[in-house]
Parts: structure tokens; C-alpha cells; sequence
């Protein structure tokens, strides 16, 4: 009797998500979002350079995000990729070196379109990089995702640092994981562009308002937004949806901006 109502609960979920889906995931709700800014570029060679930047700055108001993301972005020119590899270190540093972003230095943008050229001469691109490290056996893509990230730091540490989070310090690696979703997934809101990473393997990214999602539909009960939280949540999600774990991410961040019923009214219809 319990089996048949838990099933009844998932295929009603399943049903709300969806239809939440249909609603609020659409282009003309991205704005604001720093994911705005990755539609600029049509070669996926220069949008995961731009979406790296835009999710590594994700942190903070929104204003201060778009603001911070917009000037490295202007300053990268139209190709990011070019100007990574074909700009001197006096340049980087006329363009960035009074740059700041709450806790996020000039020094700190500059080492990171370092290690970014470094890891192109090694791969060609940061997808590339991040399939070699990819493990066909995991349910998840923490093992490309902490190659990557080992990759662009460069042997310098990753913590302090404001820009990269790795999962193996445990963190949630809420704006990896958001970036990975930008360019893994592709439909309305996703550009997508990256081959050979399944989105059946991506990790939802966990923030505040994720965390109480999850606890609210009995996802995890867990206090801490880290990264077991995180793969709680996610395969929560995986059992709705097991080829896209994190489909209904961006169309769960609208409430409230457009007017709709708020996060209570939906975890209410969705029977929490």
C-alpha cells in the first residue's frame, strides 16, 4: 500500500515539475542572470571561457554579479578564446589589475586566464579536459569535475580561492555545477555546446534556495548544503527524471520574480 502511494507521489511531482517546467523555462526569463550573457557567443570555443567566468563570478547580489561579469567579460573582447591565448601578461594585467569583485581579486582573474591557456595547450578545450577526466562508471561527473578543476588551479591551492571549488574538499561546487549545466544541457534557457558528458551524470547546483527545496519535498533532511547534500538532492531529482537530474533547476529559481504563485503554493501542489 505505501509502494503504491510513494508511486503516486512521484508521478504527481513529476507531473508539477513538469508543468513548472513548461512555464518558466523559457528565454525571455532569463534576464537577470548571468547566464545572459554566455547567447554572445556562438562558438562554443569562446562560450565555455565565457561561461567559466560568468559562473565563477556568480556569487553575491545579482547587480554586483551582471556588473563584475559584464566588465571581465568587455575586456576578454568578443573572443575570449583569442584573448587567452594571444594576450601578454602586461596586458592582462592593464585590464585587471584593479579589478574586484566582493572577495575575488584582479590577481585572481589574471591566474585563472593563466590556467586556462595552459589547460587549451594541453586539451585544445576545457570540454576536452573535462571528458579526459570523466569516469563512464560513476553515476556523476565529481571525478571530471575535480580534474578540471585541479587542471585550472595549477598546483596552486584551491582554497583560499574565491573563483574554483573542488568536491573532494567536500563542497557543493554550487557554480561548477551550475556552469557544467549551461554547457552540458541544451534546451530553451541551456545553450549547451559541450560533447561527450551526459547530462544524466550532472549534479544539481546546490545553493540556499535549492536546500530548502530539497528539504522541503523530503529530498534530504540534511543541515549542511555540501556535496552529499547535493547528490541527496540529485537523485531525488534522478528518479523523476533519470536522463536529466537537473532539468527543473533554472524554472525553480523564478519564483517570485514574475509574479507566480510563490515557492510555498508549489511545494504545497506538489505535496510536500
Amino acid at each position: 500500500m505505501n509502494s503504491l502511494r510513494e508511486e503516486a507521489q512521484a508521478r504527481h511531482r513529476y507531473a508539477c515539475l513538469e508543468e513548472l517546467y513548461a512555464r518558466h523555462n523559457l528565454r525571455k526569463y532569463v534576464v537577470p542572470d548571468p547566464l545572459q550573457f554566455l547567447y554572445d557567443y556562438p562558438d562554443v570555443r569562446d562560450r565555455e571561457i565565457a561561461g567559466l567566468v560568468a559562473a565563477c563570478l556568480a556569487y553575491g547580489r545579482v547587480a554586483q554579479i551582471l556588473r563584475s561579469v559584464g566588465t571581465v567579460l568587455e575586456r576578454l573582447s568578443s573572443s575570449p578564446r583569442r584573448y587567452v591565448e594571444e594576450t601578454t601578461p602586461i596586458q592582462q594585467r592593464r585590464d585587471f589589475g584593479t579589478f574586484r569583485h566582493r572577495f575575488t581579486t584582479g590577481d585572481e582573474i589574471i591566474d585563472l586566464i593563466d590556467s586556462i591557456r595552459t589547460v587549451l595547450a594541453c586539451h585544445e578545450t576545457l570540454n576536452a579536459c573535462f571528458v579526459a577526466h570523466l569516469d563512464d562508471e560513476a553515476d556523476d561527473i565529481r571525478s571530471a569535475l575535480a580534474g578540471l578543476v585541479r587542471e585550472l588551479a595549477q598546483g596552486r591551492p584551491t582554497e583560499p580561492n574565491s573563483l574554483l571549488a573542488c568536491p573532494r574538499n567536500g563542497s557543493a561546487c554550487k557554480r561548477m555545477n551550475l556552469y557544467l549545466r549551461w554547457m552540458v544541457r541544451r534546451d530553451a534557457v541551456d545553450p549547451g555546446g559541450w560533447e561527450g558528458v551526459p547530462p544524466a551524470k550532472l549534479i544539481v547546483p546546490l545553493d540556499a534556495h535549492m536546500h530548502r527545496i530539497g528539504c522541503a519535498l523530503g529530498f534530504t533532511h540534511r543541515r549542511q548544503a555540501d556535496m552529499v547534500t547535493a547528490l541527496e538532492v540529485t537523485n531525488a531529482f534522478r528518479q523523476l527524471r533519470p536522463d536529466d537530474p537537473v532539468r527543473y533547476d533554472f524554472a525553480l529559481t523564478r519564483f517570485g520574480i514574475r509574479g507566480d504563485p510563490g515557492l510555498d503554493a508549489f511545494l504545497d501542489s506538489c505535496g510536500r
